[in-house]
């Protein structure tokens, strides 16, 4: 978790922390899922402790901290809610999606952070859409930031841009397809 303070202050949080956690099939009195923490999962563990509470505790350091439920509200992306937890004092916003759509979008972001100059990267889709536009053929020289696909989503066209520069080696999408998180689009050499 991570976020700002909802008060002023110079407090520091510690290092982000991930708990793996997921919905109950039970409700709690209010109507709420019930969050279930993963006991086979390493780190911190979440421990229910009444509805809308919990303690998170560290197993190595044993130190034990108090996490509270707030309000939940729809996300800003369709199938996604936020939800208000306060851990120790600080409020955070976090957004929650369901675990397929969350895998989807790990899918789509493999690769992002190894743009380099050898190789070929492929250029995958990081959101579902239908193509609009292609601007670039296979063989064609492309520089970094250029706009090689226009991919429409929800209304909004979105360019697509060559992550480096490079040669379009083979391009996989037509105008007119539609394509879902993850696809490939284009692979550049």
């Amino acid at each position: 978790m991570g976020g700002e303070p909802s008060a002023p202050g110079n407090e520091k949080l510690p290092g982000p922390m991930a708990v793996r956690a997921s919905l109950g099939p039970a409700t709690s009195v209010d109507g709420d899922p019930v969050l279930v923490a993963d006991p086979d999962a390493a780190g911190p563990r979440l421990e229910s402790t009444g509805p809308g509470r919990a303690v998170l505790v560290d197993p190595v350091s044993g130190n034990r901290v108090a996490v509270l439920f707030g309000r939940i509200a729809a996300g800003p992306e369709l199938g996604t809610t936020i939800r208000e937890v306060v851990v120790d004092g600080w409020r955070f916003e976090v957004v929650l999606e369901p675990e397929r759509r969350a895998a989807l979008r790990t899918r789509a972001r493999r690769g992002r952070g190894s743009v380099d100059s050898g190789g070929h990267h492929e250029v995958r889709a990081i959101i579902p859409g239908r193509i609009v536009a292609v601007s670039a053929a296979p063989g064609d020289a492309v520089v970094a930031g250029q706009p090689v696909l226009v991919l429409e989503a929800m209304k909004m066209q979105n360019e697509v841009r060559a992550p480096r520069d490079g040669r379009v080696e083979r391009l996989l999408v037509g105008v007119g397809e539609n394509v879902e998180v993850g696809d490939l689009l284009m692979v550049i050499t």
